[in-house]
């Protein structure tokens, strides 16, 4: 009898074991989908923190990771030889997941194989902005403990990529000064103005808080932040005012500070290459004073998404900070050719004078201004083309006449049209309409650009 509940008995034990042993095919760790919390007014200002984590095995799937206690980083898909891109969204007006997220996502598990993790924290973040900001330093001390794990469980610090969106580009500067500004790379999306423009580099991004810090500015009017704070300052159409949005109110009081978004978006997936031109300032851009790539400071001009241009070649020692600026088109993908216009008077005048100029192509067509000053000979401006130059084909020329100007003779303009492709170099030099053009009142002169397309 006794040797007969034995052999039960390890059969069980045997069964039980073959039923609780994981195999191959059971050992394969279960998706279990999670996604962003949503929150009200009464919990909106309440810190709640969700991790998940995206990766190639599924990019649709967020899987909760937990740190605090049952750390779930082991039993997940993340893969500690990976490179980690760590987003985390801002400020949260209806207390949703942000509307970007899932689009940030793809673009960066499709661009490479990486881990990409979610930082939630929409329940701490909507209703009363102020008290966002009070748990800006909260949220920092969890996501820093989030980042032990992921270095625990055998990742780098300079493995690690930070993408904050207004707030969250804070979060991250938090972050990267607790960690020495060992970590790799932060990514500011239009950094949050309001409570941090006055803030010292401790309380606020800064170019101390990792390895690389880069800087997309496109709101500083409004919601993001004027000053620089990173190593390379982007200032997207000078940081303000950006072309497209619209009037809608909600979306004109959103457009710009999210623009910043799309933009970077757009850089991960290479649909753009959005070239950053170091200058003193927007105005001195604009003005054609800015059209080479020969600072000292940079290897040529950066481009968005691009860290390693901001490492010397000898060791990582990061050079000097700058300010860029380039502009964008309207419509997405907001891509520009950057091209510079030069009207040379034959003659000085003693008033300032406005051309008119309209560039055509098959595909698109685009109007700007350029003003010589009074007792000068030469105006420039910059444009924003949606396709390179050479797709130019005609130039259209006037000088607009006012309504006080309709009784009185107004001088004729005499002058030449030279045009060139940013960055200016020996291959993008002048290229001048043929002739001298004589403007008179508002008559329009339309000439052949004569440029060819390599």
């Amino acid at each position: 009898m006794v040797g007969d509940l034995k052999g039960r008995w390890e059969l069980l034990v045997g069964i039980m074991l073959t039923l609780y042993t994981p195999s191959a095919a059971a050992s394969q760790i279960a998706d279990v989908c999670s996604n962003f919390h949503t929150a009200g007014i009464l919990n909106g200002s309440s810190l709640h923190v969700q991790f998940l984590l995206y990766t190639s095995h599924s990019p649709g799937c967020g899987q909760v990771i937990q740190v605090n206690g049952n750390n779930t980083l082991g039993t997940s898909h993340f893969n500690a030889s990976l490179g980690t891109k760590i987003i985390i969204h801002g400020f949260r007006v209806f207390g949703t997941k942000p509307t970007w997220m899932d689009t940030m996502i793809k673009a960066l598990l499709d661009a490479e194989d990486v881990n990409v993790l979610a930082v939630d924290w929409v329940q701490g973040s909507t209703a009363k902005y102020h008290h966002a900001v009070e748990n800006v330093p909260k949220l920092s001390l969890e996501v820093a403990v989030l980042i032990n794990s992921l270095l625990d469980a055998g990742a780098t610090e300079k493995s690690l990529h930070f993408i904050g969106a207004s707030l969250g580009a804070h979060v991250a500067g938090h972050v990267g000064q607790l960690f020495g500004g060992r970590l790799g790379r932060i990514t500011g999306l239009d950094p949050a103005g309001l409570k941090f423009t006055e803030a010292s580099p401790e309380e606020r991004l800064d170019p101390g808080d990792a390895v690389f810090v880069e800087v997309l500015h496109t709101d500083t009017n409004k919601f993001g932040i004027q000053i620089p704070v990173g190593h390379v300052d982007y200032y997207i159409n000078g940081g303000r005012d950006q072309p497209g949005c619209p009037y809608n109110l909600y979306k004109y009081m959103i457009c710009d500070h999210a623009r910043s978004v799309s933009i970077y978006i757009n850089a991960v997936l290479g649909l753009c290459s959005y070239i950053g031109y170091p200058c003193p300032s927007y105005d001195k851009f604009r003005t054609g004073e800015c059209v080479t790539c020969t600072n000292p400071l940079l290897p040529s001009c950066p481009l968005i998404g691009q860290e390693q241009m901001a490492l010397t070649s000898g060791n990582n020692t990061l050079l000097s900070e700058v300010q860029l600026f380039m502009m964008t088109t309207p419509s997405d993908p907001y891509c520009a050719h950057h091209v510079l216009l030069e009207f040379t008077l034959t003659e000085y005048k003693n008033i300032s004078t406005n051309i008119n100029i309209q560039l055509r192509s098959d595909t698109y067509s685009t109007r700007t201004i350029i003003n010589i000053p009074r007792s000068e000979d030469q105006g420039k401006t910059m444009v924003a083309l949606e396709g390179p130059l050479c797709q130019v084909h005609t130039v259209v020329i006037w000088v607009p006449t006012s309504f006080s100007s309709l009784w009185k003779q107004k001088p004729d303009v005499s002058g030449r049209l030279c045009v060139s492709e940013l960055p200016m170099s020996d291959r993008n030099e002048m290229v001048c309409l043929p002739k001298t053009l004589t403007l008179r009142g508002n008559s329009r002169e339309a000439e052949k650009l004569a440029t060819k397309c390599n």
